[in-house]
């Protein structure tokens, strides 16, 4: 890969590759856009199939979490960790430590977290090293899981996108195919259940597809399957790049909103999805939920606050919406516009002299 190329496309101010002196660790920082404030992004661990596919998922994720804080309205900017391992047989204490010994070298520039594959617990072991963490247990004087308010934001967006494309924000008897039953799927399809829609599930874990499937009597789809079924809405909340070329084809529904980062495998997907005439809810307004959390844990968490800002997340659906109908574009475009916009204001405010005090 032509990393400084790469970069220079997408707008990346920064990539940092990390390595323990025992080589157990094999890290990626992503830095995007920093215009806004520090970098706050997850940090997410999983065993990538090569050196390249952890690097563009890093670059990916770090872009996203730029857009998500832009679109949110938060003073942080965008960043991403990836550690390249099995968190199931790799991740140990001496692990853990070295990345937050790396995370603090930073100084602030980058604030992380959980994503895939990590969890509060893991930053427990990184608080030995560093200070520059969000989303810990409570107990350890945190915000405790993101995955909860993050859920509950995907569930207004589903609505709201409901409400855009059917004229009712009601969601009973409405089929929706929920693809990753992980730790924001499984919370999302509860809350999907009490709103009386019809669930069906997949994940490539069966024995959580059957579990969640048990729970809220939905019905298990094959994974291979899960985004070709007839439905109303589609939710992807699993791993990124499952809207492409190949399976926008297949789709067979008016919806797409679901919890996954970077859903789409190339920028021309969210045309090809508005061509098709299905509505689709960008991911990084739909699940910001968790950032939207940990960045206001930065600020003294208190529950109630943020769930009032979480709710915001649909009044920004219908921004999105109507920007996207105003000019004749899609609404990734159209969610982008609105992120760059404030970005350049911001850029206007920090070019302005501050006053002498």
């Amino acid at each position: 890969m032509d990393l400084f190329k790469k970069m220079a496309e997408e707008g990346h101010e920064q990539v940092v590759f990390l390595r323990g002196k025992s080589g157990k660790l094999k890290a990626i920082i992503a830095f995007h856009d920093t215009t806004l404030g520090p970098a706050l992004g997850g940090t997410r661990m999983f065993p990538y199939a090569s050196e390249d596919e952890a690097l563009i998922d890093a670059l990916r994720l770090s872009r996203g979490m730029t857009l998500k804080s832009g679109a949110a309205g938060l003073s942080y900017g965008g960043g991403k960790g990836i550690i390249w391992g099995d968190p199931k047989k790799d991740k140990d204490e001496l692990l853990l430590r070295t990345y937050g010994r790396f995370i603090q070298g930073l100084r602030g520039r980058f604030i992380t977290g959980t994503d895939v594959g990590t969890y509060p617990r893991d930053f427990v072991q990184c608080s030995t090293e560093t200070r520059y963490l969000v989303g810990m247990p409570v107990e350890y004087g945190g915000s405790g899981d993101t995955s909860v308010l993050t859920a509950y934001g995907v569930f207004l967006a589903i609505q709201t996108c409901v409400e855009e494309a059917c004229g009712k924000k009601d969601l009973h008897s409405l089929t929706i195919a929920v693809q990753g039953v992980g730790k924001v799927g499984s919370k999302l399809c509860r809350h999907l259940k009490e709103a009386g829609a019809v669930l069906l599930i997949s994940d490539i874990d069966k024995d959580a597809a059957a579990r969640v499937a048990a729970e809220v009597g939905a019905t298990a789809v094959d994974p291979k399957e899960i985004l070709s079924v007839q439905c109303d809405v589609v939710s992807p909340n699993a791993m990124g790049a499952v809207l492409s070329e190949k399976t926008i084809p297949h789709l067979k529904c008016r919806i797409v909103a679901g919890g996954a980062n970077n859903q789409m495998a190339t920028p021309e997907d969210a045309e090809r999805l508005y061509k098709r005439g299905i509505l689709y809810g960008p991911d990084y307004v739909v699940n910001a939920g968790g950032v939207i959390q940990v960045a206001d844990e930065l600020d003294g968490y208190n529950y109630d606050r943020c769930k009032a800002k979480v709710e915001t997340i649909s009044s920004l659906l219908k921004t999105v919406f109507a920007i996207s109908k105003a000019e004749g574009i899609n609404t990734e475009a159209a969610a982008t516009r609105m992120v760059k916009e404030r970005v350049r204001k911001i850029l206007e405010l920090k070019a302005t002299l501050a006053p002498a005090k």
